[in-house]
């Protein structure tokens, strides 16, 4: 890395953790993507990209992810897709000590590109880990363990309340990627952690699959 001998540095994880002896094999495994920096919060100066993969369950291929809408006979599904696509704001500002703010926008100028469904929050944010678990499809967030860093990681589920209040609406993670090929075709994520500078993008394309 062209790094003279007088030059400090660190190696962290794309979560900004920092590589040490004593973590070195918990976080250091195939296919982690990791950065060299001058120090833990150094301002990354280009956009970074890392890939995805994963073995997509069979349903994902079989049934498209359609099969739960469809099933529901003599009832609109698409207020269920919405509420599937607000789940991950509800989860999100579950802990804020504030407001909690989330906005759901229907955006229909052609000149800004296709039409949209955009659900915009104020919560803690994901980081680049927690956006890679949410792309796999039939991952539980209640059990996403070991390098696949959860994204309620601490979640205490609360007292009995109606499920629009307690994000316990998509519990077996599936029902984002369902409502996103339900009403549309790709989907885009863009969420900063609030503990971090870095902002995480994380696109999901039909056309891409």
């Amino acid at each position: 890395f062209d790094i003279s001998s007088d030059e400090t540095f660190v190696i962290t994880t794309t979560n900004r953790k920092e590589i040490t002896e004593d973590n070195f094999g918990e976080l250091v495994q195939d296919g982690v993507t990791l950065y060299v920096l001058q120090s833990v919060d150094q301002m990354l100066l280009l956009a970074t990209k890392e890939r995805i993969d994963f073995l997509p369950h069979y349903d994902t291929l079989v049934k498209s992810g359609m099969y739960e809408y469809y099933a529901s006979e003599g009832q609109n599904p698409l207020p269920f897709a919405l509420a599937e696509l607000i789940d991950n704001s509800l989860s999100a500002t579950s802990q804020n000590t504030g407001i909690r703010s989330i906005q759901i926008k229907l955006l229909f100028d052609d000149s800004q590109g296709k039409p949209a469904v955009a659900v915009i929050d104020n919560g803690s944010g994901m980081t680049s880990k927690q956006l890679n678990n949410w792309a796999v499809y039939r991952l539980s967030k209640f059990t996403r363990q070991s390098d696949f860093e959860s994204d309620h990681s601490g979640y205490v589920r609360p007292l009995p309340v109606p499920r629009s209040l307690n994000s316990d609406i998509s519990y077996f993670g599936v029902g984002g990627k369902q409502a996103v090929f339900f009403v549309g075709q790709s989907a885009r994520m863009i969420s900063k952690p609030a503990t971090s500078q870095d902002v995480h993008e994380l696109v999901l394309s039909k056309e891409d699959f």
